[in-house]
């Protein structure tokens, strides 16, 4: 069965959140858990939990205290000696701390431990930690994050979200074909539509990597379904499954649209506020204000999973909590049963 490995330590609310995530996941789905992070911290919350039980709940679900009994889990524990720290330059840190609670995580995933690793602390030791212990699949250059954004459609895969800050017309390409792979496969899209986030909608526009990377998609239509460029205002308007950039435009997107949700958010809270009728209208439309906020909330989404290496790595938001981790898991189980890593690697032919 799936067994999903576990950085505790990884995250600015490590380990509590991350092993209340986790706990959470191995009640909600089933789903077989490897922890790996210093064993007494780890042990501890166990303790913890199995004493006050967990919060479970979130988005638009009411929170709520559960009794829980972390021994009749499936939780495996590693111990790990040593942590990478958000500051530390993740090559050094990697090569240093070989005992590292994210190196041992991935290398449950290369000795078969585990079948995939979830990871909320450091971005970069994370991709560094999977692309070292695991390698690239074949006829990929870099990894990178594929971060799921809600539209008014559907689900839109935006790639790269932060992996590569200076790419190659060929890489961006490399991003469709897995982009394209990882909606057909694990969020079900039949068809794909993949499109190139550009300053225009026109074939000549944007600088010299937008035109030379457009050319290649034009050139492998019978093998994409690519369907041009798209402005960056149309990546909500759901007219595409798949949308390619290089990381550097792709994280500042992805952290822009999460300000002005949280703006947006705010913004309507504060109106609500101002007399005791606007208080009462605030109540009434209560539930669908969660309900909206729970389509642009990151944590709902849980993790961005990193494509292009050979095992599945799921990258959280360093402010995760139980809730994103426990939705994280679930990720990484249905990014290894849909078997994503076989789909990329065919499209090569190379079966992995």
């Amino acid at each position: 069965m799936t067994r999903i490995a576990i950085d505790a330590m990884g995250g600015d609310y490590a380990p509590k959140a991350v092993v209340e995530g986790a706990v959470w996941a191995a009640m909600e789905y089933n789903i077989p858990i490897e922890l790996v992070g210093k064993l007494y911290d780890i042990e501890r919350e166990l303790d913890r939990i199995d004493q006050e039980g967990i919060v479970v709940g979130g988005g638009m679900f009411a929170a709520k205290k559960i009794k829980v009994n972390t021994k009749k889990l499936d939780i495996k524990k590693t111990h790990a000696s040593e942590v990478i720290e958000m500051g530390e330059a993740p090559g050094q840190a990697i090569r240093k701390k070989k005992n590292s609670s994210i190196v041992l995580s991935v290398n449950a995933v290369v000795t078969g431990s585990s079948d995939a690793v979830v990871a909320a602390g450091s971005t970069g030791a994370a991709m560094g930690a999977s692309l070292f212990g695991l390698g690239r699949l074949h006829g990929i250059e870099r990894p990178a994050i594929a971060t799921v954004l809600p539209t008014m459609k559907g689900p839109l895969v935006l790639m790269d979200s932060g992996a590569n800050t200076d790419c190659t017309p060929e890489m961006l390409y490399q991003f469709g074909i897995m982009g394209s792979t990882y909606a057909k496969s694990v969020l079900g899209i039949e068809n794909p539509r993949v499109a190139l986030l550009n300053i225009g909608e026109e074939a000549g526009k944007g600088d010299e990597l937008a035109k030379d990377t457009y050319k290649i998609f034009e050139e492998n239509k019978d093998k994409l379904n690519f369907i041009g460029n798209a402005e960056g205002k149309e990546i909500f308007l759901g007219n595409c499954d798949v949308i390619v950039c290089d990381g550097f435009v792709g994280n500042v997107t992805l952290k822009t649209i999460e300000g002005v949700a949280r703006m947006f958010f705010y913004m309507v809270k504060q109106e609500f506020y101002h007399d005791p009728i606007t208080k009462m209208i605030g109540f009434l439309v209560r539930p669908i204000l969660k309900k909206m906020y729970a389509k642009v909330n990151y944590e709902e989404f849980g993790g961005a999973l990193l494509l292009g290496v050979k095992g599945i790595t799921v990258i959280c938001h360093g402010r995760s909590s139980a809730y994103a981790i426990k939705n994280a898991v679930k990720v990484a189980y249905n990014a290894v049963e849909a078997g994503v890593n076989k789909s990329i690697a065919s499209y090569y032919g190379e079966i992995e």
